[in-house]
């Protein structure tokens, strides 16, 4: 049995804290030295081969900052790279192949960031050794008769031209200056840039100044940088983050073409639908977040995410997630009765500068969840907000003070002082410390290990499911959530849809989502309601409509079809002109069709 100690550096608090650790440990005890301390920073150093595993250290840290994990030994000879001492652990890399498309698909901090920097040549993969790192040589032994053999061959030579997309576009105001054209002109090496102006919709910025660029726009605009790039490699990290669904089927498009005979192509992506029509074959990362991760073998791109929604790995007998993500193949079409209506609105206008949004009467019933599809800059945001009473319209329906809200928007900002746990008492008032508080709040959102943060210290990732759980917890007639899956990973996105749908229907509530991301819309919502319009001018927000008749209009604005899987039901995206979807768009069903089984 191998075991993993790690010790996190951000939390671990030696000056605040009476070295519980090392106090209470049995192994130290006894006169082993199991526990040692660092002498710059004073913090633990535990010796894995001498822990006995018993997790006292683990219970008595005051600020939650040890973790233990056993591991079958065998795992420990396809260690590919770990961080330090009491670090984080790699098992296992990617397996690119020249002119195929490669999707990486798991959780945050299990080691797909770090299985790109490895291919790109950032970081050299250490197997394991932090303390006496392999030359070259003997990385390519260790790899040897796989793809990876090749690959690092010519990385270590320098024969292979790599562009990385990051993870963090935001950061590149702080390395990059001039105007978006200056930028994108200088570096275009293989003279597709006036394509992909168009395709990205760069026309609109283009003589702007990187340093004011939203996160939308520095994204498309740092996939435009490494797409007209000659190169050999591409990675992209999150491609999808910050757009709206037409942006995403742009931005996969402009991928896939990216795809030649030598060319190596590897996608980061938590949008299911974008990496199943990006990719020809899937890894799948699992394992213990800020702990260890192992990557899978190759999969093709359906059977791989199909194992992924399993959550159960049949080749390696794994099961990572107790409960399969299932989809209804025909889902029955929800009906509604005039007496559960909890709030109907009539016509609306509303100008914000030189925007206009005009506004469909409707109604939403208790129990019912109305997810809001349109492009960014169509007016979703304000409508949640006229909804809220946050903002007045112009003309129209106003929002009868005697229904209580719980709104979570879309940008968030870390200023409330003090803890999670204490944010969420205020929120959630007699219902914290409930056996339904700790199970679909703090278990299904992942809180309870953060409870003890500062608000402001939390990652986008945490703040974002800290606010969803304050929002949630709250008792309200009407729930409103714009953009919940942003910063989230595929796991944390699939419970966020499972708790909302779960909390509307048991409380007798309603809620309207505003999500780009169609695979999580598929699984909240009950109805629809499609923005259509010109982004920045003029938006029109159409009353709720059935979701199948909603996502056509919506898709078929788009452009794309999708079809329903046969084995788990998830909506898949039809490659673009193939017989399928040539075939959907002449019978005018764009959101799912079954034809046969797929293999």
């Amino acid at each position: 049995m191998v075991r993993i100690a790690i010790v996190d550096a951000d939390r671990c608090k030696p000056k605040d804290c009476s070295r519980e650790c090392y106090r209470f440990c049995p192994r130290v005890r006894i006169g082993d030295q199991t526990i040692t301390f660092d002498e710059e920073t004073g913090k633990p150093i535990i010796a894995e081969s001498l822990c006995s595993g018993c997790g006292i250290c683990v219970r008595k840290c005051p600020f939650k900052a040890i973790k233990i994990v056993n591991l079958p030994d065998e795992l420990e000879e396809e260690c590919s790279h770990r961080y330090g001492v009491n670090s984080f652990k790699l098992y296992r890399l990617p397996f690119p192949k020249p002119g195929v498309i490669l999707g990486l698909i798991g959780p945050n901090a299990v080691g797909k960031t770090t299985a790109l920097k490895i291919l790109s040549g950032e970081l050299k993969p250490n197997l394991g050794r932090f303390d006496s790192p392999p030359d070259w040589s003997e990385i390519i032994k260790y790899y040897r008769g796989s793809s990876l053999q090749t690959y690092f061959e010519k990385l270590s030579k320098g024969e292979l031209k790599v562009f990385h997309k990051p993870q963090y576009v935001d950061k590149i105001v702080r390395v990059v200056k001039g105007s978006v054209g200056e930028l994108l002109s200088r570096i275009d090496e293989k003279g597709i840039l006036k394509d992909l102006k168009d395709e990205l919709e760069l026309s609109s910025i283009w003589n702007r100044e990187i340093s004011v660029l939203s996160g939308g726009e520095l994204q498309r605009v740092a996939i435009a940088a490494v797409a007209c790039r000659d190169a050999d490699v591409y990675l992209f990290d999150e491609p999808s983050s910050y757009l709206d669904v037409y942006q995403r089927m742009n931005v996969a498009k402009v991928i896939r073409n990216l795809a030649g005979e030598n060319k190596y192509v590897i996608v980061v992506e938590h949008d299911l639908a974008v990496l199943d029509y990006i990719s020809d074959q899937v890894c799948i990362f699992y394992g213990k977040p800020g702990v260890y991760g192992i990557v899978s073998n190759v999969y093709g791109v359906r059977v791989g995410i199909n194992i992924y929604l399993d959550g159960y790995i049949p080749s390696g007998n794994i099961l990572f997630r107790r409960e399969p993500v299932k989809f209804e193949i025909s889902p029955a079409e929800s009906e509604w009765k005039a007496e559960n209506v909890i709030l109907s609105w009539g016509k609306m206008e509303k100008s914000l500068g030189s925007f206009h949004l005009h506004v469909e009467p409707g109604e939403i019933h208790t129990g019912e969840v109305v997810g809001i599809l349109g492009p960014n800059g169509i007016g979703k945001t304000t409508f949640v907000k006229l909804i809220g009473g946050i903002l007045k319209p112009d003309e129209g329906f106003s929002n009868p003070l005697n229904l209580k809200i719980s709104y979570k928007p879309q940008y968030l900002s870390p200023n409330y002082k003090g803890s999670v746990e204490s944010l969420l008492r205020k929120t959630a008032g007699d219902k914290y410390g409930t056996s339904w508080f700790k199970t679909e709040i703090l278990g299904r959102l992942d809180i309870a290990g953060i409870l003890d943060r500062d608000v402001a210290e939390l990652s986008g990732g945490e703040l974002q499911r800290v606010a969803i759980a304050a929002c949630l917890s709250m008792d309200a007639d009407i729930y409103l959530l714009d953009e919940p899956s942003a910063y989230l990973d595929v796991e944390q996105r699939l419970s966020m849809a499972k708790i909302v749908r779960r909390l509307v229907e048991s409380k007798g509530a309603a809620a309207f989502v505003v999500e780009h991301d169609l695979i999580v819309q598929s699984l909240l919502a009950n109805s629809l309601m499609v923005f259509i319009g010109e982004p920045g001018v003029e938006g029109l927000a159409k009353k709720p409509m059935s979701l199948k008749r909603g996502m056509n209009i919506f898709l078929k604005d788009v452009g794309v079809t999708f079809r329903r899987d046969p084995q788990s039901g998830r909506p898949r995206v039809n490659k673009a002109d193939s017989w399928l979807d040539r075939y959907q768009k002449s019978i005018g069903e764009y959101y799912y069709h079954s034809v046969g089984k797929e293999k």
